[in-house]
């Protein structure tokens, strides 16, 4: 579609709003900035934008004469998909974009995409390492911290895109057509905007409609639903990643080595000795990034010098410091049961683990069934601080305590914390409530041990 001149709703007034209106302002379009919080001011509104004159701004109710002025919708990730508001766009007849869509559309190059539940924002770092080290023109967008549309006007025919895509983003793509995608695992997540588990599979395999038999997807064989997928996916190449097992053609953990097999060809990529980050989920997320880069056309020898030389992503199982032989690891990126169980896997020492937070209606049983003896106190926090409580007693852990705040669950855990212990932040619940977002709160829990840290005398 060609968008300029005409006049583009965008749907929501954060981030990801702004960086919309911005990029359709640049090529032409009448960017249109709807916000339902009829409190928030139009003038802040306008000033965050790069060039914000002129631009209209609707609070509140959207009457059907405005929504017949549009002739396009770009929705934030925010934006829930089912909202009556939007219903009614549709039966106008509006075509519907996300910020995703909106950027591939204006942008130029090749897409490496990548999505799943848990362990994207280290697969998309990664793969951005060996592209960056390989290219020179490569962005690293969406999730993991740059909005794809701040750059997508920069790209050029040489361009190599690596987007982490969220379940929110991909809900709305209507021609987005990554080279390779992957999708890395699918656990239960999210389940109040998408309602139930068949609808958030289906918007996670919907990264792969619009590729072709020229085009990859490279899928985590040990999960069964990801598995069973690729069976059914025809009109693409199917590339399977295994950590238990050796496989016939992908990419596979044999021992310590990560071995690429093509037909009758095997490549070790690296051995799991020689990589910066711990676990077995970091060794699958590296498997997946290693497959993408090279069938992305990254030659092996490249690739294995990247991923040797990759360190941990910020709040993903992060090492924070050691104070009188107890360490600190920052895993706010845990925003889910399963992704805090790979935190906790990744543990080799005793364990004091800080739990809770918004209430994503999960179930937290498998989470706590995974401490395997590692947890010596699990301290809650948040919304969800009495349901955790509860499925931990009824799964037999008893060492369960209620703070008040992630500052008191710190100060908890280093009074009871022995030598040789760690302290995990690993929440398996999102910031929501307590912060804007789980970066914030990583960087808190970071703040809160450093500060405990000064306070405590060596011993």
């Amino acid at each position: 579609m060609k968008i300029k001149e005409k006049n583009v709703l965008v749907f929501g007034s954060g981030i990801s709003g702004i960086g919309a209106a911005d990029l359709l302002k640049k090529v032409g379009a009448c960017p249109v900035i709807y916000d339902g919080n009829a409190e928030l001011d139009p003038e802040d509104i306008r000033s965050k934008m790069e060039d914000g004159e002129g631009v209209r701004v609707i609070l509140g109710e959207l009457s059907e004469s405005e929504m017949e002025a549009l002739d396009l919708v770009v929705l934030s990730p925010g934006v829930p998909t089912d909202l009556p508001v939007i219903n009614k766009m549709k039966e106008h007849g509006l075509t519907i974009w996300g910020e995703v869509e909106l950027a591939y559309q204006m942008g130029k190059g090749r897409v490496l995409a990548i999505t799943g539940t848990n362990g994207k924002t280290t697969t998309t770092a990664m793969l951005g390492k060996i592209m960056g080290d390989y290219l020179e023109s490569v962005y690293v967008v969406g999730n993991i911290g740059t909005p794809y549309t701040s750059v997508a006007l920069d790209m050029k025919d040489e361009t190599v895109t690596v987007a982490e895509i969220s379940s929110f983003q991909l809900e709305t793509i209507q021609d987005f057509r990554p080279q390779v995608s992957a999708i890395l695992n699918i656990t239960e997540d999210h389940l109040n905007r998408h309602h139930t588990m068949e609808e958030y599979i289906r918007v996670k395999e919907s990264i792969t409609t619009n590729q072709t038999s020229e085009q990859v997807c490279v899928l985590n064989y040990e999960d069964l639903i990801l598995r069973e997928f690729g069976k059914n996916l025809d009109h693409v190449k199917v590339v399977y990643f295994s950590s238990l097992q050796k496989l016939d053609n992908g990419i596979y953990l044999d021992g310590k080595n990560i071995v690429l097999k093509e037909n009758d060809e095997e490549i070790v990529i690296t051995s799991t000795d020689r990589l910066k980050i711990p676990g077995r989920h970091n060794y699958e997320n590296t498997m997946a990034a290693a497959a993408m880069a090279y069938y992305a056309g990254v030659p092996a020898e490249n690739i294995r010098t990247s991923v040797e030389a990759f360190t941990a992503v910020e709040h993903r199982i992060e090492y924070v410091t050691e104070k009188n032989g107890v360490v600190y690891y920052n895993d706010s990126k845990g925003t889910n049961p399963d992704a805090a169980i790979k935190g906790i896997q990744a543990m080799d020492r005793p364990t004091l683990l800080i739990g809770g937070g918004y209430d994503k209606e999960s179930s937290y049983e498998e989470w706590i069934r995974a401490f395997d003896g590692k947890v010596r106190y699990l301290v809650l926090i948040g919304q969800t601080r009495e349901k955790i409580q509860e499925a931990a007693h009824n799964c037999g852990f008893k060492n369960t305590i209620l703070a008040d705040d992630l500052e008191e669950a710190v100060k908890l855990c280093a009074s009871m914390a022995r030598s040789g212990d760690a302290v995990l932040l690993s929440p398996a619940c999102a910031s929501w409530g307590q912060f804007d977002n789980y970066e914030q709160r990583g960087r808190k829990f970071k703040e809160y041990v450093y500060a405990l840290a000064d306070n405590v005398v060596e011993e």
